[in-house]
């Protein structure tokens, strides 16, 4: 995972975190709702990152051990 995707995904997740934080303070569920969502989504793009990090970790240790 890039240090770019990194960021972007932070960025995103902060984004949906405060668009969430809004919604609650003005008592608009679908902006709630939209940041929640958005905030997941952010939170699932980094899970996947780091699935395949660590993939490509676990294949170099196998290569190096040969």
């Amino acid at each position: 995972m890039s240090i770019t995707d990194k960021i972007r995904n932070k960025v995103d997740e902060l984004k949906g975190e405060t668009k969430e934080r809004y919604g609650d303070a003005t008592d608009n569920e679908r902006v709630q709702a939209e940041g929640a969502a958005e905030a997941t989504e952010a939170r699932a793009r980094q899970a996947g990152e780091h699935v395949k990090d660590a993939a490509h970790d676990v294949g170099d240790a196998f290569r190096g051990h040969r």
